[in-house]
């Protein structure tokens, strides 16, 4: 069913860097060709959208609505689309798989011809200007438009405000450790970082047999939480007087196998390539960051370790997201551990405030008092 009416909603908008969101009213377009509109159910705050709101800040990167880990129910179907129809459960997708593509049809990769992202075309209006969408997805907003390459239909019986975390940070520390490390079983791994990424990387490295799984924080009261989901030991670097590379190493006679670096700092990620065994030792960046160059001895390259990097955690967008909300649904996967607040889309601000402090892993807003009038 196509759509030809515009609907007015509240949305959260970054009118400029480094600055508060601004709940707005604001226009959302009727989709148009291969374009499907959706109403969001609960959306998770990321540290991707602090990335881009404080510290990568670009230029041309505002007014625009953040958010980009959620799930929603389709409202409205453009012109082309055949995939889906109002009232089916989706995730939307930063990382969008068309199967068409030279990327999509190859094993390999994860990856799109076009680029990670799809939506350079923006829907969003607000006090008669463009806003744009951010990573094609914007999910603070109570509807959104996003093209069908960028949308994965899942399980009706999924629960919507559990399953949309399965939109960013789930699959990429999980499938840090499962697809692109290939943790194999009996093996010895460390995860740096534990935010919500890290801590799906230990949750996948159980999965995946290791034997020993160390969690490297600064913070530690995120070890509990760790070891629910797996861990076996818990570092913190501050508690020594050595670099970390230099403990890990001394805890697991020379290195661990696998290694996956999750806070996007490049220090650290220098530190999780030495903490490898250095005739065989895989270490995968996940982290995000473009402010700084890596810098590495090549002797610790020509050894024998591989630095590898993970988008997504190696999932093919569509294929991967209805893969884990089944693996959910399955009770193969645990979603509910990762959850430490409930909040509205009126408290966005505080949410963030919550993350920049380091110590939550997933902040879920809920849309419970959603409101919507049509044009």
């Amino acid at each position: 069913m196509s759509c030809v009416t515009v609907i007015q909603c509240k949305a959260a908008v970054a009118w400029e860097p480094n600055k508060p969101l601004v709940i707005e009213e604001i226009e959302v377009a009727p989709p148009q060709a291969d374009e499907v509109r959706i109403k969001i159910v609960a959306t998770a705050v990321c540290h991707t959208d602090l990335y881009h709101l404080f510290e990568g800040m670009p230029k041309d990167g505002f007014p625009a609505v953040l958010g980009h880990e959620a799930a929603g129910i389709v409202e409205s179907v453009g012109p082309e689309v055949t995939e889906f129809q109002p009232g089916d459960k989706v995730i939307p997708l930063f990382l969008a798989q068309c199967k068409e593509c030279r990327f999509c049809k190859s094993p390999k990769t994860n990856q799109i011809r076009q680029g990670a992202m799809v939506g350079k075309e923006s829907r969003f209006t607000c006090k008669g200007k463009k806003v744009l969408q951010f990573a094609g997805t914007s999910t603070f907003s109570e509807y959104i438009v996003i093209h069908q390459i960028a949308v994965a239909k899942i399980d009706p019986a999924a629960p919507l405000d559990k399953v949309c975390l399965i939109g960013c940070g789930i699959c990429t520390g999980y499938g840090a450790a499962v697809n692109t490390a290939k943790v194999e079983p009996g093996s010895t791994c460390a995860v740096f970082g534990l935010g919500a990424v890290g801590l799906a990387a230990v949750m996948g490295c159980k999965a995946a047999g290791a034997k020993r799984i160390i969690a490297v924080d600064l913070n530690p009261d995120k070890a509990e939480k760790a070891k629910v989901l797996g861990a076996t030991d818990f570092v913190n670097p501050k508690d020594h007087n050595k670099p970390i590379h230099e403990v890990l190493a001394g805890m697991t006679n020379g290195g661990v196998d696998y290694s996956v670096e999750c806070v996007g700092n490049v220090e650290v990620m220098r530190s999780a390539l030495e903490s490898c065994l250095p005739a065989w030792g895989v270490s995968v960046i996940v982290g995000w960051t473009e402010m700084f160059d890596i810098k590495i001895r090549p002797p610790h390259l020509i050894s024998g370790r591989t630095w590898k990097g993970s988008m997504f955690g190696g999932f093919k967008g569509k294929d991967g997201v209805s893969e884990m909300v089944k693996a959910y649904l399955d009770k193969k996967l645990q979603l509910e551990e990762f959850i430490t607040h409930n909040m509205t889309l009126d408290q966005i601000n505080d949410a963030i405030e919550l993350m920049k402090q380091g110590k939550w892993y997933h902040i879920l807003v809920l849309f419970i008092n959603q409101w919507v009038h049509f044009k």
